[in-house]
C-alpha cells in the first residue's frame, strides 16, 4: 500500500517539522518538509506514475494532516498482560484463572492499536507460563498471522514461573539460532525468591543479551529494587525494573544507573493517580494495582525522574481483569487505550514536556532498549509503524467502548487531552477512528 501522509506535523525524539511523509512496501520511502513538498519534483519518489500528481488514480492514499495533526512513531510498550494463552482447563484452576475471560490475544491486540501502540511485549504470566521458545514462538505466530501489532513475548525466567529451577529457555543448550528471540525475559508478578537462582537466571540472559525485567515486590518496592541492582551487579546483565511507584526507587536508581546496565520504566496509572483515587475506587477492589498507587510527593518524583532521565520509559502494565475478579481483589488496570491521553495531559499540558520527550518515551526509548531496529522513530527505511494524532483534542474516557475485555480503569468519565486517529503497523491500517484529509 502507497500513502502520502500530506501537510502533518511530525514529531519523534529526532524531529520536529511541518511536512509530508511517504509510505510504500511497508516502509518510510521518504520525509520532506512542507517547502520542499509543495514543489511536484517530488512525487516520483513513489515511480513515474505518480508524476502527474498526487491521487488515488495513481495508486497512492492521500491523507491530509491540514498542518495541525500530529504523525509520529507507533507506540512500543515494553509492559502488558495478554492473557494468552489461557486456558485454565489445562490445569483446572478456578474461574478467577480463566485468563481468556479476562482479554485474548485478538481483544489485546486491537486495544493496542486502538492505542496507538505497534510494537508490544506481553508477560510470561499466563496459563500455562510462557516458559519456553516453542511457546513463545506459537504465540508470536498467530500474532503475526492477525498482523494488527508486532508482538515479542517475554520468556520466564523460572520454569513454569514456579521460582524453583530456571525456565527450559535459560536452561536450554540447543546450539544454533532459535526459532524465537525474546528480546525481554521476565518474572513479571512476583520475585525469584532463590537469589542464587536469580543470579543464575541475569548470567544466561546476560549471555542471550536479553533484558531482564525485574518485578521488585519481594519484602518491599525500594528493598526488592536494592536486591535485583546487587544481584545484577555481579553479572552482565541488562536490567529493567518495572512499574517504578515510589520516590525512593527512583533514588536508588539515580545513584546506581552511571555504573550498571540499568534502565526503568513508570506507568501512566502511577504518574496521574494516586492513593487517594484507590481509596475512592476501593484500594482492596477496584482501586487495586500492583504495585500500589502511591502518595503525591512519589507521583512527582516519578514524573520528575521521567523528564531528567533517570526513568527511561512508559509502560501500561495493561493487566485487564473481569469485574467480579476485581471485586476479588485481582491488581491491575486495562492501560493500552488510555495511555497516550494519560500522558499527554500530565506530562505535556500540565508539566510541561516537549511532545518530543513523550514521543522518546513512548517509541524511541524502548525501542533502543529492546533492540527494535528500525522502529522508534520516523526515517527514511525504517517500518512504517506510524500513529496519527489529534493533542489537542478533549476526550471523556468510556471504558464500555474499550476493545481490551477488561474495562477496568480509573480513569473512567475523565476529561483528557489528545486522541488516537490513525494507527499504521507496517504500511497497513490498523485502527482508525476517523477520515483524514
Amino acid at each position: 500500500m502507497k500513502i502520502i501522509f500530506r501537510n502533518f506535523h511530525i514529531i519523534d525524539a529526532f524531529t520536529d517539522i511541518i511536512g509530508t511523509v511517504f509510505v510504500d512496501g511497508g516502509r518510510v520511502s521518504a520525509i520532506l518538509p512542507k517547502s520542499e513538498a509543495e514543489h511536484s519534483a517530488i512525487l516520483p519518489v513513489f515511480g513515474p506514475e505518480n508524476e502527474a500528481g498526487y491521487g488515488s488514480e495513481n495508486g497512492a492514499i492521500v491523507l491530509d494532516g491540514g498542518g495541525h495533526l500530529v504523525l509520529t512513531s507507533g507506540f512500543i510498550d515494553m509492559h502488558a498482560h495478554f492473557r494468552d494463552p489461557g486456558d485454565a482447563a489445562l490445569s483446572g484452576e478456578s474461574s478467577v484463572f480463566d485468563f481468556c475471560k479476562k482479554e485474548t490475544l485478538e481483544s489485546a491486540s486491537l486495544a493496542a492499536a486502538r492505542g496507538g501502540y505497534t510494537s508490544v511485549v506481553c508477560m510470561a504470566n499466563t496459563n500455562p507460563a510462557i516458559d519456553s521458545v516453542d511457546t513463545a514462538a506459537a504465540l508470536k505466530r498467530r500474532s503475526d498471522a492477525l498482523g494488527l501489532i508486532n508482538l515479542y513475548p517475554a520468556i520466564s525466567l523460572s520454569k513454569g514461573m514456579n521460582g524453583k529451577v530456571l525456565s527450559p529457555y535459560l536452561s536450554s543448550g540447543a546450539k544454533g539460532p532459535p526459532a524465537y528471540k525474546p528480546p525481554l525475559i521476565s518474572e513479571d508478578g512476583k520475585d525469584v525468591a532463590d537469589s542464587d537462582l536469580f543470579a543464575a537466571a541475569l548470567r544466561e540472559a546476560a549471555a542471550r543479551d536479553a533484558v531482564v525485567s525485574c518485578h521488585c515486590d519481594l519484602g518491599g518496592e525500594e528493598a526488592a529494587v536494592e536486591r535485583a541492582i546487587m544481584l545484577g551487579a555481579g553479572t552482565d546483565a541488562r536490567l529493567h525494573i518495572a512499574h517504578v511507584s515510589t520516590k525512593g526507587s527512583v533514588e536508588l536508581i539515580r545513584e546506581h544507573k552511571k555504573n550498571l546496565s540499568l534502565t526503568a520504566e513508570a506507568t501512566p496509572h502511577h504518574i496521574a493517580l494516586t492513593k487517594r483515587d484507590a481509596d475512592k475506587a476501593g484500594a482492596n477492589t477496584f482501586g487495586k494495582v500492583a504495585p500500589p498507587l502511591r502518595g503525591e510527593t512519589d507521583r512527582l518524583a516519578l514524573i520528575e525522574a521521567l523528564r531528567d532521565g533517570v526513568i527511561d520509559v512508559i509502560a501500561t502494565d495493561h493487566a485487564p481483569h473481569a469485574p467480579a475478579d476485581k471485586q476479588n481483589g485481582a491488581p491491575g488496570f486495562s492501560g493500552l487505550e488510555t495511555a497516550f491521553a494519560v500522558c499527554n495531559t500530565v506530562l505535556v499540558k500540565e508539566n510541561h514536556f516537549l511532545p518530543q520527550k513523550l514521543f522518546s518515551l513512548l517509541s524511541a526509548a524502548p525501542a533502543r532498549i529492546l533492540g527494535l531496529s528500525g522502529r522508534g522513530f520516523i526515517a527514511k527505511g525504517n517500518h512504517a509503524d506510524i500513529v496519527i494524532l489529534d493533542t489537542e483534542s478533549e476526550i471523556i474516557v468510556d471504558s464500555a467502548a474499550f476493545a481490551s475485555r477488561g474495562k477496568n480503569t480509573l480513569f473512567t468519565r475523565r476529561k483528557l487531552s489528545g486522541s488516537v486517529i490513525l494507527t499504521l503497523r507496517g504500511g497497513k491500517i490498523t485502527y482508525h477512528a476517523a477520515v483524514v484529509g
